[in-house]
């Protein structure tokens, strides 16, 4: 699939904007705007569907109201965007090292994959997760 790199660069800027919204915001409403009508969840943990997502944004503003995702790269090809980024769902905690992929149609994010690895406290390297 061809597409510009215009349009990689909007499905960039598109994901940064979910993050924004759905995880740090929590606010469905603004996310909402940038997934399409179907929504496919590949995290087993997660109900399918645009209705799916709703009840994760529910479960995480009750749940860890304080809950941050910072984007620390970004990659796009086709209709794919992945991000690499660090999830902290309770201030002060390690947090969480997760790859997240989008696919995209018609400039809306449709589906979702994730990987997820707790940050240790202590490693056999000083490379760092990020």
């Amino acid at each position: 699939m061809s597409v510009s790199s215009a349009q990689l660069e909007q499905h960039k800027q598109t994901v940064l904007a979910f993050y924004e919204a759905a995880l740090n915001r929590k606010d469905f409403a603004a996310a909402s705007e940038l997934i399409g009508d179907r929504y496919v969840q590949h995290n087993p943990l997660i109900a399918d569907g645009v209705e799916g997502f709703r009840d994760f944004l529910d479960s995480l503003r009750e749940n860890f109201p304080d809950l941050r995702a910072d984007v620390r790269r970004l990659f796009a090809e086709g209709d794919h965007v992945i991000a690499h980024v660090h999830g902290v769902r309770i201030p002060g905690q390690r947090g969480t090292a997760i790859v997240d992929i989008f696919r995209f149609e018609g400039g809306r994010i449709v589906e979702h994959w994730d990987v997820m690895q707790p940050v240790p406290d202590d490693a056999r390297n000083t490379n760092g997760m990020f």
